[in-house]
């Protein structure tokens, strides 16, 4: 099964896929918390989203409760906090976790990428990132203290818009 193929549900609750939020176009996946010192990237990932949504590119947000349970809320509470404090507009997922034996099938796909540094492997923190073509493979990875307006990530967008 392709990455694009794996069965997803909406922070609402309803099934999606990669292939059915992206249309086949670029994405960037995060893993997000609302209660976290890099809660502020939301801002950034926004900025991405107006920037490049006309251009078929999205964000797609992965709630994750797995560090120092910095996402406990809801869905209705983590969809509140998002859009009032953010004004987010991009597609959220429900929550799951990205490490571990309860990993969800996404991120043990997504984590075989490795990072600029050649590393892959377990997300170390929120806010970890993963770049995607439009075929949904995996041309980059962003480690969480990477802002998603630096340079290299909006560059790595520009190259596959």
């Amino acid at each position: 099964m392709s990455l694009s193929e794996i069965p997803l549900r909406t922070l609402a609750d309803a099934p999606t896929s990669l292939a059915e939020l992206t249309g086949g176009k670029p994405a960037l996946v995060v893993n997000v918390a609302s209660r976290c010192g890099l809660t502020p990237q939301y801002t950034g990932l926004v900025k991405l989203q107006e920037q490049y949504g006309p251009r078929g590119f999205t964000v797609i947000g992965m709630p994750c409760n797995q560090f120092a349970g910095q996402e406990p809320g809801t869905a209705e509470e983590i969809e509140q906090f998002c859009a009032t404090t953010y004004g987010v507009d991009f597609p959220l997922l429900e929550k799951a976790d990205v490490n571990g034996p309860d990993r969800h099938p996404l991120y043990a796909e997504l984590t075989q990428a490795a990072d600029g540094q050649g590393e892959a492997g377990d997300v170390q923190w929120n806010f970890e990132k993963f770049l995607l073509d439009g075929e949904g493979r995996v041309v980059a990875r962003f480690r969480p203290r990477t802002e998603p307006q630096d340079t290299a990530v909006t560059a790595a967008i520009e190259r596959l818009l």
